[in-house]
Parts: C-alpha cells; structure tokens; sequence
C-alpha cells in the first residue's frame, strides 16, 4: 500500500503550550486510524494542521505527494482531503435534503472545474444516494436544527463524504451521541468509508469504538505519539494504559 499523506517533523506552539512536538507519521491509502489521547494531547491539532486550519510553526505535510502545508483550508478539500467537526457545522436553518444538496453541488462545480462534473440530475441522485447509505431518509425533511446530537454528527459526517474525499478526517465522531447509537453511526460511516476506498482519521475517546473499527492507533501525549501500531498492540501498551485509558486489563480487539 502507497502512503496518501505525509507528515513531517511538524511542530506547534501556542505560549507555554506545544500540541505538536516533532510528528511525524505516514498514512496509507485506504486506511482506518484512530487517534486516541487525553484532552489536549495534540489530537485536534494534528487534524487541523492537516486540513488548513492551523499552520506548522515548522515542518510540512504532504498529502499523494504534494505539499500542503501552508495551502487554505478551502483549496485542500478541494484535492479531497475533507473532515467533520467535533461540533457539528450545519446550515441550521435547511432540511437534511437541503443540506446534503448544498454539499452536493460544491462538490459537483468542483468536479466541473476539472472537466469531470456531474449532471444536474446526477447531484439529486447523489442526495439520495447519501440519505440512504446513512440512514438519514426518514430525517430528510426535518429542519437541521431540530435533530438530535447524534443525527447532527451523522448529517455533519454525511456533508463530508458528499465532497468525494480521498481522506476524511472525523473529529469525535461519537461524543454526544448516546451509547444505542454511537456504533450504528460509525457503522454507516465506516462502511460508506470502505466502499468509497477514503481513508479514514478520527479522534474518538471511546476505546470500544477504537477497537472496533481502527485498524492502526496513533496514540497521542502531550504532543508527540508515544505508540503507533494496531489497536491490540497500542492498547496493551504500558505507557498508553498509564498516560491515555487507565490501567484497564488489555484485551483483543472486538
């Protein structure tokens, strides 16, 4: 497998405060990775650096052997490098149709630009395609702003892959969301993942929803990775158990 992005010796700080302390880690293409970490271990960081939203004091990230480093925000979804946020950004006053329309149709002028956009007809059909892949069809015409946190997160989750990512970066995609449904959510979000080939990212503090459906873990603390593997390894990790999850008895995986 061909590594899709690259970051190199990246450093962060903010005062006192250093998020990002010399990391450097590669991503395979069509992977699935966790990043796990206590509260202000560089997590958030890490994935706003890689998506524009904060800039490396140094190093550089590459994303299918590009320099990204210092490009917007704006210009890096549109090499398909997309996320979702840990609060939901929603257009609060349109129906989930409406929403997933207005991504949509980004997405195809985008597309357009290149000479590959889809037709009119196309960007309806993909709506649909969306609502359904998700689970969101009988939610459709319901207002954005009257859904509950887990249906929020979904139809955030759903606005990012309507973007055609290469990579999704997914920021605590389960925190909020109640217990019955957090794994139905990142079912459907890992399935359309899958089936797409995008490599997935996220930030997640569930231990349940990382061994379940991370195939590598980066583990994260006080800016730097202290453990990189697949999740069996990482979690049995004596300094990750000490620093990250507590001194829970390590188990397989689910």
């Amino acid at each position: 497998m061909n590594a899709i992005l690259r970051a190199e010796n990246l450093h962060k700080r903010f005062g006192a405060v250093t998020p990002a302390n010399d990391i450097s880690v590669s991503i395979e293409h069509g992977s699935a990775v966790g990043l796990i970490g206590g509260n202000g271990a560089g997590k958030t960081t890490f994935i706003n650096m890689v998506t524009g939203y904060l800039k490396p004091d140094t190093g550089t990230i590459r994303y299918a052997d590009r320099d990204i480093t210092r490009l917007s925000p704006r210009r890096i979804t549109d090499l398909g490098v997309c996320r979702s946020f840990q609060i939901p950004q929603l257009f609060e006053g349109l129906t989930v149709r409406e929403n997933l329309l207005v991504a949509e149709s980004v997405s195809a002028e985008r597309l357009r630009k290149r000479g590959t956009g889809p037709a009119a007809g196309d960007v309806a059909e993909g709506v649909g395609d969306r609502l359904d892949a998700l689970g969101l069809v009988p939610y459709s015409e319901h207002r954005a702003s009257a859904l509950p946190e887990g249906l929020r997160k979904l139809l955030d989750v759903a606005m990012a892959i309507a973007m055609k990512p290469t990579i999704l970066l997914l920021d605590e995609p389960t925190s909020g969301v109640s217990r019955d449904e957090k794994f139905d959510i990142m079912e459907m979000v890992m399935n359309v993942a899958r089936a797409n080939g995008v490599t997935t990212i996220f930030v997640e503090h569930d231990m349940d929803i990382v061994e379940r459906y991370a195939q590598r873990i980066l583990a994260f603390c006080e800016g730097r990775i202290i453990a990189d593997g697949v999740p069996v390894t990482v979690l049995a990790d004596a300094d990750v158990r000490r620093l990250i999850i507590g001194d829970r008895p390590a188990h397989a995986a689910h």
